[in-house]
């Protein structure tokens, strides 16, 4: 309560406003009817978007007699031409059987478009403009006729880069809205499949999107989900990794408690234990939520291959995980105070390897480590073949180098490589486990193996504490069903029941409890 207090008082948070209940001072489209005079409507339009180079406004007249006068207002990059001409304008001019009265009888009659709205605000036709659809207008009219014609370029569905797998779905989500809701609704044929949209952000007007299967997620949850993202009052979303920020529960945490994913396979699979799905237009990130501690060891390609594989694997992430996090604290506490520990051939090549070193352990290791990030990050954001060039070389030159000019010791360095190719086995929780490994080095260097454990008890007691929209983030860890999912992944055909405290509706997912017998099997093949 304390630190939420300091921290309204001094970033000036006040109580957010509903979307579009903001001052009228503070709406980029201000509030305005469609008029009669199309005149009135174009200068309108004209003053709102200035000297814009891309608004388009295509004035013409059709009608039976030519007397009626009409314009087009589009974006130009948003839409397709094509379907301007060939959906809108050849139909209007061609049109000459009857006088055309009202809107209605244009959307019916006349249009070819596939999707055609009529509204009476020019606000909303200007707000939907401005996502990529076609505003048409005419004199004498109040109405006006929001046609869908959006055509932009766009990234094609590839394989995720974040996630990949060697069995498994290869499609990856995009930066378009729509085809992701289509990647979602192509793998779940189910009329319970909810996909609800909101419009966040005053200036960037983001599309977002709420995707659950009725009867299976919580009402409470789906309910929380609306409830925080409807409180977000901002100007831009750019990506889901602001709503992620937005929508979390434990803000000041390093461990998220909203999990993310490029592949509709993984999103679909965490709708059906009854997740919600969050997706952002503009990026190829979908958001989950709850998300459990246990999930960051969890790969789509789990479920894709042998279940005893499966769980071998699994156990090597999470000790790779406690490798990361704790080998370099170890190493600094065992060599600096618990000597008696290692054993004797080794403590007397751990110290032949160290003679001669100007720094502790713990400012050796610290180096060390400062040295790989930095490495690491100039590999990272440097172009593809230069960037490999410089993690792979310069790791080996710059370690090659401090070993043979006595700044390190080749057993700090070893302890180094282990722990970096660890890190990458859980690429979920890089950031977490680097934050970890600072302060497990912290207690080591003032404690020594008294320290990690004070660490140790203190990552545990936070991770206790922590909740994802209402569910433990430990759940997974206590004795129940769901720990056939957690630190093995049993069969298929056992995990009969969506986890018990994330689905609130259906709770059986399969009603086979078996693998088909061995007489039946064998006969089958003997048919064959």
């Amino acid at each position: 309560m304390f630190w939420n207090r300091l921290f309204r008082k001094q970033s000036g948070w006040k109580k957010r406003q509903p979307q579009g209940q903001q001052p009228q001072g503070q709406q980029d489209i201000p509030l305005q009817r469609v008029s009669k005079s199309l005149h009135a409507n174009l200068s309108f339009i004209r003053e709102l978007f200035g000297d814009s180079s891309d608004i388009k406004i295509n004035e013409f007249y059709f009608g039976k007699n030519r007397e009626r006068k009409g314009a087009l207002i589009y974006l130009d990059g948003l839409v397709n031409p094509q379907s301007i001409t060939q959906s809108i304008l050849k139909p209007l001019r061609s049109f000459t059987e009857t006088d055309l009265d009202s809107m209605e009888q244009i959307e019916k009659k006349v249009l070819c478009a596939a999707n055609a709205n009529e509204y009476e605000s020019l606000s909303e036709l200007i707000g939907s403009c401005l996502c990529g659809d076609t505003i048409f207008l005419a004199e004498g009219f109040d109405r006006g006729l929001l046609i869908g014609t959006r055509g932009w370029e766009q990234r094609s569905i590839t394989e995720p880069e974040t996630e990949v797998v060697v069995h498994g779905p290869r499609e990856g989500f995009t930066e378009n809205l729509l085809i992701n809701t289509m990647l979602l609704r192509r793998r779940i044929k189910s009329p319970r499949l909810r996909l609800e949209q909101l419009v966040i952000g005053q200036k960037t007007r983001t599309k977002v999107c709420i995707a659950y299967i009725e009867g299976v997620a919580g009402t409470q949850l789906i309910a929380a989900v609306k409830r925080r993202l409807a409180a977000i009052d901002v100007d831009a979303i750019l990506d889901s990794g602001y709503l992620e920020q937005y929508i979390e529960d434990a803000p000041y945490s390093i461990f998220g408690t909203v999990g993310n994913t490029e592949k509709p396979d993984v999103a679909t699979a965490k709708m059906l234990e009854g997740r919600v799905v969050i997706i952002s237009d503009g990026s190829p990130f979908a958001l989950t939520v709850p998300y459990l501690f246990v999930e960051s060891f969890q790969n789509a390609e789990d479920y894709y291959v042998c279940y005893l594989f499966s769980s071998i694997i699994r156990q090597l992430r999470y000790l790779s995980f406690f490798i990361t996090i704790f080998a370099p604290a170890w190493y600094i506490a065992l060599t600096t105070f618990h000597q008696e520990l290692i054993p004797t051939t080794l403590l007397f090549t751990i110290a032949k390897a160290s003679r001669g070193i100007p720094f502790p352990a713990f400012t050796e290791t610290l180096i060390l480590f400062v040295t790989f990030e930095i490495v690491r990050e100039a590999g990272l954001r440097l172009p593809r073949p230069v960037g490999q060039a410089v993690s792979i070389v310069g790791a080996l030159v710059l370690g090659e180098a401090a070993i043979n000019a006595g700044f390190v010791g080749a057993p700090g360095v070893i302890v180094l490589a282990i722990t970096a190719v660890s890190s990458f086995v859980v690429p979920e929780k890089y950031a977490t486990a680097a934050i970890l490994r600072m302060l497990a080095m912290i207690g080591a260097g003032i404690l020594g193996g008294f320290g990690i454990t004070v660490i140790f008890l203190g990552i545990l007691i936070h991770l206790a504490t922590l909740k994802s929209f209402g569910v433990p983030f430990f759940e997974g860890f206590t004795p129940s069903t769901d720990l056939k999912d957690s630190f093995i992944r049993l069969p298929l055909w056992l995990m009969a029941r969506r986890p018990k405290d994330i689905a609130q509706g259906d709770h059986r997912r399969s009603r086979v409890f078996i693998p088909p017998l061995r007489p039946y099997a064998e006969a089958e093949d003997d048919d064959i």
